[in-house]
């Protein structure tokens, strides 16, 4: 009997180990199997010039490295043969900064294609900003503080805006502050002609916000996907949205706006995920 027992348990020691095992495996793969979302955006505002138009999105990239000097990130970037590359925030870390892989990183990604940039918490944190804007502007990235550029198309227009993060002027925004500083931000950059709008803000909580101000195309990161992603219940925890996050990856639409939010590259206060592979966005535009 107590043999049998001694046994019985030894089994199941072994099983259970061979599960943690397992699951230690496949998380430390998933942090570092860098893979390619896909998602197509259909619109009757969509110019017909812009059906097809490509943009690639790389979020929260936090100084992480996937290949020496981001080699692998770069050939994804690459075969995905985007149009534009949108870049929402927290390229750096507050943490550990390290300007040169950014800079590095983003000296590629414009010999790809055009690359646009708006920033996140993480700039907003760190002192050496000012010397990530300088160099991203030298090499030829197009920062975006509160701006909108047009971007055109065998003789067709569509409005790219690009945010600042709220965390350059207000932090916290306990009593709705960030929410009203944006729909303001959002209302003066409008150029009241009514075309398809597309904004670069690294937070998907203002989605409502978004929505008010009437932004056709949204992209967003900041939830870094929830972090832990669970079984039917998707993200746990993001940044400014707590547990079980409504916005935490994928693609949201209310009315006739859309939100894709990224689930980023990197990691920065938890240094791994769970069930959550870092991703570039890449998605299409389709006239209707």
């Amino acid at each position: 009997m107590r043999k049998t027992l001694i046994k019985k348990t030894r089994i199941m020691l072994c099983v259970i180990g061979t599960i943690f095992f397992i699951l230690l495996i496949w998380t430390v793969w998933g942090n570092k199997a860098l893979m390619v979302s896909t998602i197509s955006i259909s619109s009757s505002h969509i110019p017909a010039a812009f059906s097809g138009f490509r943009i690639a999105q790389v979020s929260d990239l936090h100084n992480s490295e996937f290949g020496k000097n981001n080699t692998e990130l770069l050939k994804l970037l690459s075969e995905s043969r985007p149009d534009i590359i949108a870049i929402t925030g927290d390229l750096i870390d507050a943490n550990h900064t390290d300007v040169g892989i950014a800079l590095g990183f983003a000296q590629e990604s414009v010999r790809i294609a055009p690359t646009y940039y708006a920033t996140g918490n993480h700039e907003a944190a760190s002192p050496q900003y000012d010397t990530l804007k300088a160099g991203l502007e030298e090499a030829g990235v197009i920062v975006l503080e509160d701006e909108a550029v047009s971007l055109e198309r065998n003789g067709e227009t569509i409005t790219l805006l690009g945010l600042g993060d709220p965390d350059f002027t207000v932090k916290g925004g306990m009593f709705g502050e960030t929410s009203a500083m944006v729909s303001t931000k959002l209302k003066n950059l409008d150029d009241g002609e009514g075309g398809y709008t597309i904004l670069l803000s690294h937070r998907p909580e203002l989605f409502e916000t978004y929505v008010n101000c009437g932004i056709d195309l949204v992209f967003a990161g900041h939830a870094h996907g929830g972090q832990f992603r669970l079984p039917f219940i998707s993200g746990l925890v993001a940044p400014n949205q707590g547990l079980f996050p409504q916005y935490d990856a994928g693609l949201y639409t209310d009315g006739s706006t859309s939100m894709v939010v990224s689930r980023g590259i990197g990691n920065s206060i938890i240094p791994f995920r769970f069930n959550n592979r870092p991703e570039i966005v890449l998605v299409e535009l389709n006239a209707r």
